[in-house]
């Protein structure tokens, strides 16, 4: 997911859109390391394991696991396991056009 993710913060830069991940790993060197190798640009929290307070909170299933969040802070969409890209990128078009009508 991560190229994908990339292409979307780029392509997105200036749009009421913003890429927040959290990871996982248990090592936080190796997680900074793993950020730098993959050009991991966007905002990203370490939570040191699978039962942080981020997964709990949003009682994650399986990883990966993407929210879509609108512009009021409403999840509007839930995949568990790596979304379609062209669906994710069709749903993030959706959201960042009713942002936009919003203003």
């Amino acid at each position: 997911m991560i190229p994908h993710e990339r292409s979307l913060v780029k392509k997105l830069a200036g749009e009421p859109f913003a890429l927040v991940g959290v990871n996982t790993d248990q090592d936080k060197d190796t997680y900074r390391q793993e950020a730098e190798e993959m050009e991991v640009t966007w905002r990203s929290a370490w939570q040191g394991s699978t039962n942080g307070p981020i997964s709990r909170r949003y009682a994650v299933q399986g990883y990966p696991t993407v929210y879509l969040i609108d512009a009021k802070g409403k999840i509007r969409k839930t995949w568990v396991g790596s979304p379609d890209e062209d669906e994710l990128d069709r749903s993030i078009d959706e959201l960042i056009a009713e942002a936009k009508s919003e203003r």
